[in-house]
């Protein structure tokens, strides 16, 4: 029986070690390529065991150089997942320069590799594109509102051009490139230093620290459960390339292959903060304002129609059993 062999670059971080482990158990002979910069071995202790999984550190900006095996030669692959990519503020905001060299030659990179291995390529941009949109909810038409120099450009500017090379590699190589605009994504395997609003919280309230709210708490943002979006990659990447040619060659659809994944439910910040607490009442923790951050988005909240409609998908899990499941892993790490 064929195999097929899969390639993810971040394959240690959150995200990417789920990934991992899907395709595991859908067969495939895994490689999970990662720098470590956020990502962390422990992630994929549980899979190393398995004869088919192979992890390769190394930085995405030089793919083909740390791919090549004892002959010289650089594997071939039928699918490439580019998780590869500082994905918090905390992370990025401390290596811009690193970030955006990331962004744009680790996508190059893989859509090379993707282009001579005639691989289907599945890249992982953001719901930052639309910086503080004034569009809402946000649809994969909307251009976005962002800030080609503020603090938080190095990341949403990188996924933007990331973006840009994958449509010119469609039309001009017809390489087979699919698109997921991820929504603010949570689960076991976060980092816990990551500076993420359900992290931080969490960990927070561990502590017995203060609840840090920026601004005034009423800024909103949707919660999707990391397994629902891994289920959103498989039923992607499993469509016929005619598929998506047909899908998104109809008038009023994105021309190229882009969808938004996210959970459409809306919450305010100060109501996470409020529900965190709820689920953690052993917890002295208190809520504090602090100062909004430079270009932070007052509102995000995906449309998941295309998305709905191309893959028949839409979330599962809501945010009281997520958030039960995330409380339980960081309460594990911190005993």
């Amino acid at each position: 029986m064929y195999l097929k062999t899969v390639l993810v670059t971040g394959g240690a971080g959150f995200l990417g070690s789920h990934l991992c482990e899907r395709l595991l158990s859908e067969n495939c002979v895994v490689v999970a390529y990662d720098n470590l910069y956020t990502g962390s071995r422990r992630n994929i202790a549980h899979l190393e065991a398995n004869e088919r999984f192979f992890f390769v550190e190394g930085d995405v900006a030089d793919l083909e150089a740390t791919l090549k095996n004892r002959d010289g030669k650089v594997p071939r692959f039928d699918e490439i997942y580019n998780l590869a990519c500082p994905a918090s503020p905390v992370h990025y905001q401390a290596r811009p320069l690193f970030t955006t060299r990331t962004s744009f030659l680790g996508m190059l990179n893989c859509l090379e590799l993707a282009k001579r291995c005639g691989a289907t390529l599945l890249h992982a941009s953001t719901s930052e594109i639309y910086g503080d949109p004034v569009v809402h909810p946000q649809v994969e038409g909307y251009w976005g509102n962002v800030n080609t120099i503020g603090i938080r450009s190095c990341y949403d500017e990188g996924k933007r051009v990331a973006e840009t090379l994958a449509a010119d590699y469609i039309r001009e190589f017809d390489t087979d490139v699919r698109m997921v605009r991820i929504f603010n994504t949570y689960g076991p395997r976060m980092h816990p230093q990551d500076g993420r609003v359900i992290s931080n919280f969490i960990m927070q309230a561990l502590r017995n620290e203060d609840i840090t709210i920026y601004g005034d708490g009423s800024q909103t943002r949707s919660f999707q459960y990391c397994d629902d979006l891994i289920e959103a990659f498989m039923k992607y990447m499993a469509l016929d390339k005619a598929v998506l040619r047909e899908f998104f060659g109809k008038p009023g659809r994105p021309c190229i292959p882009v969808i938004n994944t996210g959970n459409p439910g809306e919450y305010t910040i100060r109501e996470l903060a409020e529900k965190t607490l709820q689920k953690m009442p052993q917890s002295k923790s208190r809520l504090v304002m602090k100062p909004l951050p430079g270009d932070d988005p007052k509102k995000r909240k995906p449309d998941i129609t295309l998305a709905k409609e191309l893959l028949g998908w839409e979330p599962k899990i809501p945010l009281d059993v997520g958030l039960d499941r995330t409380i339980a892993y960081f309460s594990g790490l911190s005993s």
